[in-house]
């Protein structure tokens, strides 16, 4: 009788991934199918079945149902009998009557211009830059930052409520603060709502600070809200500030263009001032965690030279313009980090 023990067989591959992956512009096509018809807004309201719900959306039953099913699948629904319902998930950011609603962000997430960038990645590895026209995503007046200003929001709120908090907590009193590339201005909205002495000047492409010059009057804070329309590489920021918001920029520029931008936050701030950075910082490693290594990839398709810098690499550049102490800090529960620096 033989002793041998026999060895398990070895796991073999498994194609699935590719299969999943390769498909995966399906799953992205039909969220955002279903949030433009208004699905979950729809089921939440109580039309839960494929044909009550093709009524109330103005689509076809059998299409309906099928688009649904794939929603369960992927985990956007559930499915009970012919009853769909809402995941806790979808109905706390899907549902337009949501206090947290995020669905508008499609329209910038997959907006025609970004999935071009994505139209090649081949020829987007041969020439090293993105294959957009121009500047790609830092075109001068580009655009989709419109878009970004009025959908983004919703994303960037629990990031723009830390950063008030942060800069209530270190800097009560009256502070003067510059927030570059405002974008829907809610990082510099925030931290005007959380101190009451503080006074924002919000810096962006005319188009762009229009959406953020709104929100600042939603929140009650237009009083103390200026704005300075200009491009954030070349307009003059002043002087006099005491903290400086820096939040989703870097990443589109090179490092030298990095140190150069920096240089010129540094030189606008008063003694025992500090810049706040919001950004996706992987690991020394760049794989993880996925979410801030993977943004890279977006820099690549978007950018000329745009990339996902680690906290080594903030912190040199930093230290080259003036700024030598940088602090690493998570920004839960976003997916990104925050960098407080000063000299």
């Amino acid at each position: 009788m033989s002793d041998s023990v026999t060895e398990p067989a070895a796991e073999q591959p498994n194609p699935s991934r590719i299969f999943d992956t390769l498909n995966a512009h399906q799953q992205s096509a039909a969220l955002r199918g279903a949030i433009e018809l208004g699905f979950f807004t729809q089921i939440a309201q109580g039309h839960t079945t494929a044909a009550d719900l093709a009524h109330a959306c103005g689509g076809d039953p059998r299409a309906t149902r099928i688009v649904c099913d794939y929603l369960v699948i992927h985990g956007f629904l559930a499915k009970d009998g012919d009853q769909y319902a809402l995941t806790p998930e979808s109905a706390a950011f899907l549902d337009e009557q949501s206090p947290r609603y995020m669905g508008s962000m499609a329209k910038f997430i997959n907006s025609k211009e970004l999935l071009d960038s994505f139209r090649d990645v081949a020829e987007l590895v041969r020439r090293g830059r993105t294959l957009l026209a121009g500047s790609g995503t830092v075109e001068t007046e580009f655009e989709g930052w419109v878009e970004f200003a009025r959908s983004m929001a919703p994303m960037m709120t629990p990031a723009a409520q830390l950063i008030g908090a942060l800069a209530a907590q270190r800097s009560p009193g009256p502070i003067r603060v510059l927030d570059i590339a405002a974008g829907h201005g809610l990082f510099g909205v925030e931290v005007a709502r959380q101190n009451p002495q503080a006074s924002v000047t919000a810096l962006d492409w005319g188009k762009v600070l229009a959406v953020a010059e709104q929100n600042a009057a939603r929140a009650g804070v237009s009083d103390r809200y200026a704005l300075l329309p200009g491009d954030a590489l070349s307009i003059d920021y002043g002087v006099g500030f005491d903290l400086v918001l820096a939040t989703n920029f870097f990443h589109h520029f090179d490092r030298d263009t990095c140190v150069s931008l920096m240089r010129k936050m540094a030189g606008c701030l008063n003694a025992g001032g500090y810049v706040v950075t919001l950004e996706f910082v992987p690991n020394e490693d760049r794989v993880s965690p996925p979410a801030s290594a993977a943004f890279a990839m977006t820099m690549l398709a978007s950018t000329p030279a745009g990339d996902a810098y680690t906290f080594a690499e903030y912190e040199a550049m930093w230290s080259e313009a003036g700024l030598t102490q940088s602090e690493l800090h998570q920004a839960p529960p976003t997916p990104q980090q925050l960098i407080i620096s000063q000299a």
